[in-house]
C-alpha cells in the first residue's frame, strides 16, 4: 500500500481537479441567477457556522482569537456577498447599442485556492464564494497547521451550494496537502487559474507554474501622522488595527511615523490605549525573538496575544495590553523590528518634518511592503492627496485602522483577503482580488463602418478650425500636381490646392491632400494606358514626345541683360521610364533645381550621364 505522503498528496491533488473540472462542465451551463442562488446558501451557512469555525481556527494553528476571526467571517460571508449581490459576472453582461458590441462573461473553470494559516477558515469562505460566484468550480488546498478547519469549512460551503442547486464537486478540498501535491495542483492541465494567499515561496510558485495566478506580496504598512491630525483618535484607531486578530492580517499597522514635536502626545495616548512601551533594552530582546537570522518571522510569535509574547521575550506586562510599542531609529537591517511581524507589535519612529516623515514611509515599504498598503490620519486634505500620489503601495488608507481599511470592512473597497500589490511587487493586479478576476469577457462585435469610412479623414483640431481650414500638400506633391493639371492628366474635379503662407499657424498648414507617392502612382497609371496605345518616339517628360515639347517659358527679365535662351526643355518630373527611353534613343534628359527625379529614375540613369542640369 503506498505511504509516501507526497505522492498520496500529488494523486489526491490530480484526483480532485478532475472531479472539478467535470462539475466545471456541468456548473458552466446554469445562470447568473441560479449561481446566485447558491453563493448566498453558502454565505449564510458560513455566517451560521462562524464561532464554531473561528475557535475550531484558534484551537488548530493557536493564531489570533475567536472574536476578530469572527469579525473576518463576517466581512467574508457577510459583507462581500452584499457587496457583489446583483452584479453579473456570466453570460450577457451588457450590451453597448453605440458601438454594436455585446459583453459576455466567460468563466475560466477550474480555481487553484492556496489557503494560509493565519486565516484558514476566512478565506475559504472568501476564495469559494468569488469562484462560483464568477462560474467556476475550485480546488482548496490548505496549510498543513490547519487542514482539519479548512477542510471542515470547505465541507459545509460544499454540503451548501449542493443543497442549492449545485452540482456535485463542484468544492473540493486536499485532505492531504504538502508542497509536491500543491504544486501538483498548480501546474495540473485541467487547472484555469490560481488563487494563492501565504508566503512568498508560495506566490513565487504560483507564478512560475505557468498559469495564471493571482498572488500577493507582504505588507509592512507605515502610519504616518500628519501635523493637522487628531492624535487621540489616531492612535485609538492604530493599536485597533494592530491589536486585531493579533496582528495576523497582511495589512496590519507595523511602524507608526510622528512628529519629534508630538512625541509626548503620541507615547501619553499609547498608554491611554494600554499598550506596553518598551524600553531599549526590551525592544532588542523583542527584535532577537521575533525576526531570525535568516530574516524571517518567527513562526511561534505569529498571531500570539501581547502578554505571550512579552513573556517569551523575557518581560512582564500587565494582563490587559493590548500590544507592544518599540521605538527604533531606522528603517533597514540594522533595525529588525522596522519590518513585517505579524504579532500585536508595533514600531515607533519620531522624525522632525513632514519630509522626513514621507521619506520614512517610503522607506519602510521598500523594506519589505512596497506595493501594499499605508495609513495616513490628517485634516489637510493636500498633505493627503500628496502622500498618497508619493506613496509606492495601492492601498492609502485615511484615518482608519489599516486591517479593517483595506479589507473594505471600514471602507469602500471590494471586501477580499487577497490584496495585490501590484507590477512594482511582482503581482497581477494592484486589485482587491474579487470574482472579476476569475472571468474572461467574451466580445460579439457587429459593423459600425466599411473599411473606407474607418479610413476617412480625421477631422481637424479644434485650433485648426478656429483659423480656416486649408487643404494643403507638400511642396512635391505641389509640383506633381501641377505637373499632371498641365499635362492634363489629373482629374478635373480634384483642383490643385490653394497656396498656403508659410507663416501660416501650423494647424493650418497641416498636409491632407494625397502624398506625392499616392499623386505619382495615379499618373504613372494614366501614363501606361497611353503608351500601350502604340509605340512613342524619344520621350521625356514621362511620355510626351521630344518634338511635341512645348517651349520653355519666358523668364521675365530686361531684354540687355537676358542671354540667348538655349533650345531645351527642362523636365519638371523624370521617371524610370524616361531615363531608360533616352538611353535607347541616345539622348539626354534635362533636369533643373526644381525638377523631381524619382530614385529608380537617379538608378537606372546610373554612369549613363543621361541627367543633365541645365544651366539658366
Amino acid at each position: 500500500m503506498l505511504q509516501d505522503q507526497d505522492l498520496l498528496s500529488i494523486q489526491e491533488a490530480r484526483t480532485k481537479v478532475e472531479k472539478a473540472y467535470a462539475a466545471f462542465q456541468k456548473y458552466r451551463n446554469l445562470t447568473q441567477e441560479q449561481i446566485d442562488t447558491i453563493v448566498e446558501a453558502m454565505a449564510s451557512t458560513s455566517l451560521s457556522h462562524s464561532r464554531e469555525l473561528a475557535e475550531m481556527a484558534v484551537q488548530e494553528t493557536t493564531y489570533g482569537n475567536v472574536r476578530d476571526k469572527m469579525a473576518k467571517h463576517t466581512l467574508n460571508a457577510g459583507l462581500l456577498p452584499h457587496a457583489i449581490r446583483g452584479r453579473r459576472y456570466v453570460g450577457v453582461l451588457k450590451e453597448v447599442p453605440e458601438e454594436k458590441v455585446i459583453e459576455i462573461g466567460v468563466p475560466v473553470g477550474v480555481v487553484a485556492a492556496i489557503v494560509p494559516t493565519t486565516n484558514p477558515t476566512s478565506t475559504v469562505m472568501y476564495k469559494a464564494i468569488i469562484a462560483l460566484k464568477a462560474g467556476n468550480t475550485i480546488v482548496i488546498s490548505p496549510h498543513p497547521r490547519a487542514k482539519r478547519c479548512t477542510c471542515y469549512t470547505a465541507e459545509l460551503l460544499y454540503n451548501a451550494a449542493v443543497a442549492a442547486g449545485a452540482p456535485e464537486d463542484v468544492i473540493q478540498c486536499i485532505n492531504n496537502a504538502t508542497i509536491e501535491g500543491t504544486n501538483a495542483l498548480m501546474r495540473h492541465p485541467r487547472t484555469g487559474v490560481i488563487l494563492s494567499t501565504g508566503g512568498q515561496g508560495i506566490v513565487r510558485a504560483a507564478y512560475s507554474s505557468g498559469k495564471p495566478a493571482f498572488g500577493v506580496g507582504p505588507g509592512n504598512v507605515p502610519v504616518l501622522l500628519e501635523k493637522s491630525a487628531d492624535l487621540a483618535c489616531a492612535i485609538s484607531r492604530t493599536v485597533e488595527g494592530k491589536a486585531f486578530d493579533y496582528g495576523t492580517v497582511c495589512s496590519s499597522e507595523q511602524s507608526v511615523v510622528a512628529l519629534e514635536e508630538a512625541r509626548e502626545t503620541v507615547l501619553a495616548e499609547l498608554k491611554k490605549n494600554r499598550a506596553h512601551l518598551c524600553t531599549k533594552e526590551q525592544g532588542d530582546a523583542l527584535a532577537r525573538l521575533l525576526i531570525t537570522k535568516n530574516w524571517t518571522i518567527n513562526p511561534d510569535c505569529v498571531g500570539q496575544a501581547p502578554g505571550k509574547i512579552a513573556q517569551m521575550a523575557g518581560i512582564s506586562v500587565p494582563a490587559d495590553t493590548s500590544i507592544l510599542a518599540v521605538e527604533i531609529q531606522g528603517v533597514g537591517k540594522e533595525h529588525p523590528l522596522s519590518m513585517e511581524k505579524l504579532s500585536p507589535v508595533l514600531s515607533l519612529l519620531f522624525v522632525d518634518d513632514w519630509e522626513a516623515q514621507i521619506r520614512t514611509c517610503q522607506a519602510i515599504l521598500k523594506f519589505g511592503g512596497l506595493g501594499h498598503t499605508c495609513v495616513i490620519y490628517s485634516k489637510d486634505d493636500a498633505k493627503i492627496r500628496e502622500f498618497g500620489i508619493r506613496m509606492p503601495a495601492f492601498r492609502v488608507l485615511v484615518n482608519t485602522p489599516s486591517p479593517q481599511g483595506s479589507t473594505g470592512l471600514t471602507t469602500g473597497l471590494l471586501p477580499s483577503m487577497t490584496l495585490g500589490c501590484g507590477a512594482m511587487a511582482g503581482n497581477a493586479t494592484s486589485d482587491n482580488v474579487g470574482p472579476q478576476h476569475l472571468m474572461n469577457v467574451k466580445r460579439i462585435a457587429y459593423p459600425t463602418r466599411t473599411v473606407e469610412e474607418a479610413f476617412s479623414v480625421v477631422p481637424q483640431p479644434a485650433a485648426a478650425a478656429a483659423t480656416s481650414t486649408v487643404l494643403v500638400a507638400s511642396p512635391v506633391a505641389e509640383a506633381v500636381e501641377r505637373y499632371l493639371a498641365q499635362r492634363g492628366l489629373r482629374p478635373k474635379e480634384a483642383a490643385p490646392p490653394a497656396p498656403v503662407s508659410s507663416t501660416a499657424p501650423a494647424a493650418v498648414r497641416t498636409a491632407v491632400l494625397p502624398a506625392p507617392v499616392e499623386v505619382v502612382d495615379r499618373f504613372l497609371s494614366a501614363k501606361a494606358a497611353t503608351e500601350s496605345a502604340a509605340a512613342q518616339p524619344v520621350t521625356c517628360r514621362c511620355g510626351e514626345s521630344a518634338a511635341e515639347q512645348p517651349p520653355a517659358p519666358a523668364i521675365a527679365t530686361p531684354a540687355s541683360l537676358q542671354p540667348p535662351a538655349p533650345e531645351i526643355h527642362v523636365s519638371e518630373f523624370v521617371c524610370e521610364a524616361d531615363v531608360r527611353s533616352a538611353i535607347q534613343h541616345g539622348k539626354k534628359i534635362y533636369i533643373g533645381p526644381r525638377t523631381i527625379v524619382t530614385p529608380s529614375a537617379r538608378e537606372a540613369a546610373g554612369p549613363q550621364d543621361v541627367l543633365v542640369l541645365a544651366q539658366r
